[in-house]
């Protein structure tokens, strides 16, 4: 049965909506995504692609059982409607309607003033995924801490050849001489920046892409965040936005008056080295034939970049 008539079934089942049209949109490297129109509204379908283990980032239950974790908290998440745990897994959730744009990076361009005042409103919702109890999420890994954390993108930066990422062993090196201490653990999501929040003129109504969810030090999502407030960080792949909130602005929109938060500086520059390490090993797939896309071959500027500033972060 294909997943269309699964889908079909499902949602008569469960509703009584007829499903009028089924279609694929675009992206989805984790999991399959579709648009379905119901008699009873519309709808957004993730699957399991087709072969694939559901594991890791293509677990798409585990997204759907997050989601239902955050529904009654502050965070804004689409509604789930329906899950079907028969291989290959799919769910359903409500169709959110809005923008999901990075400012720095996707077309078409964000109006500099809506631009600023959807990254302050990121930066003052991220505290409240961040005070979401641990105790409450089905299903959570043991927290992964800052060193962790660096270990992991150590070795993902190791997998791409060391002419594509310049300079990355010694960010790597200044990195691993000051290994912050965690802070307590939170729940984290794992990408968190605009491109993968949908909003409504300047509020945020959801917040998307669940695929990396775990338990992490927030300044490692703070870091990331953080990354995506300098269109300097991606030339020849990105444009400057003029207006975007400084880094500090960012922080101080997220803490409200809170603590401060110790080691930012090394928070920010993993942050760089995170991203470097993920254009560096899309670089190396395309060179190897793997997933061509000439596009591909604009990034070896950005990669300097991020390495040269992270590097610069930890140096000075």
């Amino acid at each position: 049965m294909t997943l269309e008539h699964r889908v079909r079934e499902r949602l008569s089942a469960e509703s009584g909506a007829e499903l009028t049209g089924f279609e694929r949109l675009p992206g989805g490297h984790s999991g399959l995504t579709y648009r379905a129109v119901t008699t009873d509204g519309t709808y957004v379908v993730k699957a399991v692609p087709e072969g694939r283990e559901a594991i890791g980032r293509h677990d798409m239950l585990r997204q759907a059982r997050i989601m239902r974790a955050l529904a009654p908290t502050e965070v804004p998440v689409p509604r789930i409607v329906v899950e079907d745990d028969s291989e290959p897994a799919w769910f359903a959730m409500e169709f959110v309607s809005g923008e999901s744009l990075e400012p720095v990076l996707d077309d078409p361009a964000v109006a500099p003033e809506i631009a600023a005042a959807r990254m302050r409103r990121a930066a003052e919702v991220l505290p409240r995924l961040h005070a979401v109890a641990l105790g409450t999420v089905p299903g959570i890994e043991a927290a992964l801490t800052p060193a962790d954390e660096l270990a992991r993108w150590a070795r993902t930066l190791g997998a791409v050849p060391p002419e594509l990422v310049t300079g990355g062993d010694r960010l790597l090196e200044l990195l691993g001489n000051r290994i912050p201490e965690p802070l307590a653990p939170t729940l984290v999501h794992g990408d968190y920046r605009l491109g993968n929040i949908i909003a409504a003129g300047t509020e945020p109504v959801a917040l998307i892409d669940w695929e990396i969810w775990s338990a992490g030090d927030p300044r490692v999502e703070l870091g990331w965040f953080l990354v995506f407030a300098d269109g300097t960080n991606f030339p020849e792949v990105g444009r400057t936005v003029p207006g975007l909130p400084s880094a500090a602005e960012l922080v101080d929109h997220y803490r409200t008056g809170g603590p401060a938060l110790p080691e930012l500086t090394w928070f920010d520059a993993l942050g760089r080295l995170k991203m470097a390490a993920i254009m560096g090993h899309n670089l190396r797939r395309h060179r190897e034939g793997r997933h061509h896309d000439p596009d591909q071959e604009k990034l070896p500027a950005t990669i300097d970049r991020l390495i040269e500033t992270g590097t610069a972060l930890l140096a000075g």
